[in-house]
């Protein structure tokens, strides 16, 4: 049975050389036909053919546009300059004008943790504890000290929305105010074999994956998050990653320097450990605040120091953003440039037949939370330290590992 929306279907596949999935749909029965039909005239094939070809060019930095940044370290601002920074950013926070994002849409699968990396338990103080949890202790006990409840945004992705949300019900939110926590999805994208063909996953439908943390912004907006927000008369927003086990997501620090600044988008960084440390690292680009990632950034210019013997380029983005909400709704509607990663991939073939690949057959795109950061003129940098900011739980073993994070954690709570 060839319906009108078949044939508009097949046509758009026609146009963008994805003749494999017409063939497959012919073996499918009417509901599953109806299903990726559906899917099909929701993607975006404009964009897909333009991160295709985007795939084809090398990345290149051209050195002469690139000049140090200026940042503030947190160590050396003084009592009476870092008190200034406080009442400043303290009288935000207790006025109830501060929100906190955690982007927890990733699993725990580097982890070998089957489930939502928010849902991984640390195991400190012999009982253990749950990320989630870690992040709610630091929120409760902002809380207190400012006598507010900081709205909290949780964005999951598709794949693990339902399993977070049961998971903070079963646990009563850890005793945090269920009305002042708000759960929202990450949005999608397709991904696609390394001749731009769309894949089709096990469920029958194309693959989608998570669109990189640089679509927190607009899946804020699209969720409707980021109107509740300015409902309750919100002015900043905190974004941090669900696996720092030492963030802190109010710091009146950051957010008195930012006002002080008088700009709209703030981060804390830490010191680089050496030039080939995996980090991305802050920078002036054309005039703009930038953050360029390590495999980006030419050895010569990663080793480069300045006239006090630091790295030139050494302040490192350690995933703790503060934006206002007006930058953040002005980011929310600007496309963000899409970095690629290759990947390994199972699919169905034309016949249905599940292949499983023996290397990387596969383009995700993602765009950076970071990719907005040259929006704005200018960007307010607190330098923090490593053992009082920044602990990850990213690897199974080795750095930034659950056995790291712990040391980190518990030497600093002592």
């Amino acid at each position: 049975m060839s319906t009108e929306k078949t044939r508009q279907v097949v046509e758009i596949l026609k146009q963008h050389n994805q003749n494999h999935i017409i063939k497959y749909m012919q073996n499918l029965t009417e509901q599953e036909k109806e299903l990726i039909e559906n899917q099909i005239l929701s993607i975006d094939f404009s964009q897909m053919s333009e991160l295709y070809e985007s795939t084809k060019k090398k990345i290149e930095i051209k050195e002469n546009k690139i000049e140090e940044i200026t940042y503030f370290d947190k160590q050396k601002l003084g009592n009476s300059k870092k008190k200034h920074l406080d009442d400043l950013g303290e009288r935000i926070i207790s006025s109830g004008k501060y929100a906190v994002v955690t982007m927890a849409g990733g699993q725990g699968t580097r982890l070998e943790h089957p489930g939502p990396k928010g849902t991984f338990k640390l195991d400190v103080y012999g009982k253990g504890k749950y990320l989630f949890e870690i992040l709610i202790d630091n929120l409760k006990e902002a809380n207190k000290k400012y006598g507010v409840i900081i709205p909290w945004y949780i964005m999951t992705s598709k794949q693990n929305h339902e399993e977070t949300e049961s998971f903070l019900e079963k646990h009563a939110y850890f005793g945090y105010d269920k009305n002042s926590v708000i759960l929202f999805k990450q949005g999608e994208l397709p991904l696609i074999d390394l001749k731009g063909k769309l894949l089709i996953g096990k469920n029958k439908l194309v693959k989608l994956a998570s669109d990189g943390n640089g679509g927190t912004f607009a899946s804020l907006r699209t969720s409707g998050a980021l109107a509740n927000m300015k409902e309750r008369g919100i002015e900043w927003v905190f974004i941090g990653g669900v696996d720092n086990v030492l963030l802190k997501m109010a710091d009146t620090t950051l957010l008195g320097l930012a006002i002080e600044q008088n700009v709209q988008i703030a981060s804390k960084s830490i010191v680089k450990a050496n030039p080939k440390e995996r980090v991305g690292v802050f920078c002036k680009m054309n005039g703009h605040p930038k953050v360029i990632e390590y495999s980006e950034l030419p050895e010569k210019m990663a080793e480069e120091v300045n006239s006090n013997g630091e790295l030139k380029y050494g302040e490192s983005h350690i995933m703790c953003n503060l934006f206002t909400i007006d930058a953040v709704e002005k980011i929310s509607k600007e496309p963000l440039i899409y970095h690629k990663a290759l990947k390994k991939n199972p699919y169905l073939d034309e016949t249905g037949k599940e292949i499983i690949p023996q290397t990387e057959n596969s383009y995700k795109f993602e765009s950076f939370i970071f990719d907005a950061f040259p929006f704005f003129d200018d960007i307010a940098i607190l330098r923090g330290k490593r053992e009082e900011d920044f602990a990850p739980v990213k690897n199974k073993e080795g750095i930034d590992s659950p056995k790291t994070a712990k040391e980190l954690y518990e030497k600093f709570w002592k």
